[in-house]
């Protein structure tokens, strides 16, 4: 993979000039293009939506996802989860929260907490995304303690990391990212790893409209799976599924799930439009069991 890496760093940089060789020789040595672990697919919504919005792009979504080739999780704002439900009525795509608090029941005005979530029968808990991390302050230490609630209320995570422009210039996406996910590796027990997503969102690109290359998306998903095998093991590295997110559209998504370390996609915006369907099948497409 590592020479997979520099000749797809070597295309970048040459451009047009590098038309001799092509795509194909890259890929010599390496595994067919593809998802070789079973692709998830999440929409946030973010405090995005109406009733009818919901109900109309679920319907959509329904006709679409096939567990089978893939899993698909939207997470609406709270207050449209029950719309939402009633929207997916059962379908293969799952419903999740975007937030859930790292405390337990108690006196804690205005939280909701892992166990509700649970008990209300959806299955997903995003944490760590960046806009909670910079505009509610949450912390590495805070998104660790959410993370071992979730799971131990039986929750999947969908874990978010990733770098903003000024670290990604000074060459810290790698240090950023396994900061991160430091945080949290410790509070994962090995049989709970199954029920952890990685989505990896450099900051600089969500909502911008300005997408990670090729080489930015494949060598940051390289080097937090070489993370994790470092530190937790290659079974575990081998198996993860990180997700990338950052302005993916239904246009760069096949090229961007072609890569051998991108495992799907964590969406916003283009999520609460009904081509997010493209996307969804894209990566279903792409999945080679």
């Amino acid at each position: 993979m590592g020479k997979y890496n520099q000749l797809l760093r070597i295309e970048e940089e040459l451009g047009s000039d590098c038309v001799f060789a092509g795509v194909d020789f890259r890929n010599v040595g390496i595994p067919a293009k593809g998802m070789p672990r079973k692709p998830v697919v999440g929409g946030n919504w973010k405090c995005n939506g109406t009733l009818k919005s919901v109900k109309d792009l679920l319907t959509g979504f329904a006709g679409t996802a096939d567990s089978e080739r893939g899993e698909t999780v939207i997470f609406p704002p709270s207050l449209f989860i029950g719309a939402a439900r009633a929207a997916s009525n059962n379908s293969k795509v799952s419903i999740g929260v975007q937030n859930a608090s790292k405390t337990a029941e108690g006196a804690f005005t205005g939280e909701v907490t892992m166990g509700m979530v649970k008990d209300l029968g959806l299955e997903w808990v995003l944490v760590g995304h960046s806009e909670r991390r910079a505009l509610y302050g949450e912390t590495d230490a805070d998104c660790a303690a959410k993370v071992q609630a979730a799971l131990a209320a039986g929750l999947n995570v969908m874990f978010c990391i990733g770098e903003r422009l000024e670290e990604r210039q000074t060459g810290k996406t790698k240090e950023v990212c396994c900061t991160q996910l430091q945080a949290v590796i410790p509070v994962i027990r090995a049989a709970d790893w199954a029920r952890v997503v990685i989505a990896y969102e450099p900051v600089w690109a969500i909502g911008t409209g300005v997408v990670a290359t090729p080489m930015q998306a494949q060598d940051a998903h390289y080097q937090v799976r070489m993370f994790i095998n470092d530190q937790v093991g290659a079974p575990t590295a081998q198996a993860v599924r990180i997700l990338y997110g950052g302005s993916v559209s239904p246009a760069n998504c096949t090229e961007l799930g072609a890569l051998p370390d991108v495992d799907g996609f964590l969406v916003g915006g283009a999520s609460l439009k009904a081509s997010f369907t493209d996307i969804i099948k894209s990566a279903q497409d792409l999945y080679r069991k």
